[in-house]
C-alpha cells in the first residue's frame, strides 16, 4: 500500500489556525455583510521551499505558517462519497532515485518525478470507448457503502462547532479526463459526445442520491468540485461543451442542493478561466479559485465585470513574493482595497508559495496585506 508520504504532500503540510465562524464566512462569501477582511494561504509550499527558509533562519512555527496571521473560515466535510468507489490496491511499481511508478486505485499507471513533483502523472487510461467504460462504470453507481460510518452525526457535530459543513462531487470535466486523458475527454464530446453524457449522468445520479439524503437530514453550507480545465491560453472545454455536457449534471445536484438551503457552490480551476465564466456561473457556479494571475487571471476586473454574482479566493500573484518588497506593495495596493470594500473575497495568494520566495518576502508580505486589509476595513466604519 502506498503511505501518505509518497506524493510528498506529508511533508508540505501547514497548521492554519481556521478561526471564522460559518455564519461570518457565509454571508461575508454571499455578500450579505461584510464586517472583516478574509486572508488566507490556500495550498501552503512548493516541495523544497521549506528547506529553502530552513536556511534562511525560518522557525518551525514559520515553516508550518502557524505563526502567521490568517482569517480563515473552519471547513469540514462530511464523510460521504460521490465518486469512484472500490479498485485496485495502491502499489508502487517501480522505483529509482529520479521517479516512483505508481498502480493507482483506478488501475492507471503513474509517474512521480522525485525531488519536485507532488502529484504523480498518468502514463495510461482505462476508458478509450463506451465498451471500456461500461466495465469500470459500476464504480460510480448508488451504493450504501457511500455513507461512511456516523456521517449524520459527524455533520452535526460540524455545524455545533460552527465549522461550515461541506460536501463535494467529482468534476464534470475532471472526473472523465481522469478515466480518458484530457485529449480523449476532449475528442470525445466530438466523437463519442454519448459516452460523455453517459459518465455525467451516471456520476450525476449517484451524487444527488448521496446528496439527497444528506442535505434531508442535516445543514449543509458548501459543495466543491474540483476541474482544473483551463492553461494559461485559456479553458480546455469552451462554453458550448460546458452547456451541454456539465451544466446539467452541474444543476442536477446544485438546484436540488440550494433548495435545501446549500449556499456555495464552489469551483477549483487554475488557468484563464475568462470565457467560460458565464457558463458556470449559468450553472450554479458562485464561487471560484484560486484565480492566477500569471494566468490571466484579474480578481479586481472580475468583480467589475460580475458583481455579486461571484465570489472569489485567492487571486494575489505568487510570482510577486520572489520580487521586490516595493513590488509586492504594489499588487497587493491594487488588489487588496477593491476585495475589502466589496466583500466576497477570501484573500490569498493564487496557489503554492512558490520556491525562491525569499522568508523575509513572505513575512513582509503578511504584515502589509494586514496592514492594508486593517487600513481599508476601517475606513468602511
Amino acid at each position: 500500500m502506498i503511505g501518505a508520504d509518497v506524493t510528498n504532500h506529508a511533508s508540505l503540510a501547514i497548521q492554519i489556525n481556521c478561526n471564522v465562524r460559518r455564519e461570518e464566512y457565509l454571508d461575508h462569501m454571499t455578500f450579505k455583510s461584510n464586517i472583516r477582511p478574509l486572508f488566507t494561504e490556500l495550498f501552503g509550499p512548493l516541495i523544497g521551499l521549506k528547506e529553502e527558509w530552513v536556511e534562511q533562519g525560518a522557525t518551525q512555527s514559520e515553516l508550518n505558517l502557524s505563526v502567521f496571521k490568517y482569517r480563515t473560515p473552519m471547513k469540514e466535510y462530511v464523510p460521504v462519497n460521490t465518486g469512484w468507489i472500490g479498485g485496485f490496491p495502491e502499489v508502487i511499481l517501480e522505483e529509482t532515485d529520479e521517479h516512483m511508478i505508481i498502480q493507482d486505485h483506478i488501475g492507471r499507471h503513474m509517474k512521480l518525478a522525485k525531488g519536485y513533483a507532488t502529484l504523480p502523472l498518468p502514463l495510461d487510461y482505462p476508458v478509450k470507448d463506451f465498451n471500456d467504460w461500461l466495465k469500470i462504470k459500476h464504480h460510480y453507481e448508488f451504493s450504501e457503502e457511500r455513507f461512511g460510518d456516523n456521517w449524520k452525526k459527524i455533520a452535526e457535530d460540524i455545524r455545533e462547532l460552527g465549522q461550515v459543513v461541506c460536501v463535494s462531487i467529482p468534476g464534470g470535466f475532471d472526473e472523465p479526463r481522469q478515466l480518458m486523458g484530457e485529449e480523449g475527454v476532449c475528442v470525445a464530446c466530438y466523437e463519442q459526445p454519448e459516452l460523455i453524457h453517459d459518465i455525467l449522468q451516471t456520476i450525476g445520479d449517484t451524487a444527488f442520491k448521496v446528496l439527497d439524503r444528506v442535505s434531508s437530514l442535516v445543514v449543509v453550507d458548501e459543495i466543491s468540485v474540483h476541474e482544473d480545465l483551463a492553461g494559461k491560453s485559456g479553458p480546455l472545454v469552451g462554453p458550448r461543451q460546458v452547456e451541454e455536457f456539465i451544466k446539467p449534471y452541474y444543476r442536477k445536484i446544485w438546484d436540488m442542493l440550494e433548495s435545501h438551503g446549500v449556499r456555495l457552490f464552489s469551483q477549483d480551476s487554475d488557468g484563464n478561466m475568462t470565457h467560460v465564466i458565464p457558463a458556470f456561473l449559468d450553472a450554479g457556479v458562485n464561487v471560484m479559485y484560486p484565480m492566477e494571475p500569471a494566468a490571466g487571471m484579474d480578481i479586481v476586473t472580475v468583480r467589475e465585470t460580475y458583481g455579486t454574482k461571484l465570489a472569489m479566493s485567492g487571486g494575489i500573484d505568487k510570482h510577486v513574493l520572489r520580487r521586490s518588497k516595493k513590488e509586492i506593495e504594489a499588487e497587493l495596493e491594487y488588489k487588496i482595497p477593491p476585495m475589502v470594500k466589496t466583500g466576497g473575497c477570501l484573500i490569498g495568494l493564487d496557489h503554492r508559495i512558490p520556491n525562491g520566495t525569499p522568508i523575509e518576502n513572505y513575512r513582509f508580505y503578511i504584515d502589509k496585506a494586514w496592514e492594508i486589509m486593517d487600513r481599508e476595513a476601517n475606513m468602511l466604519g
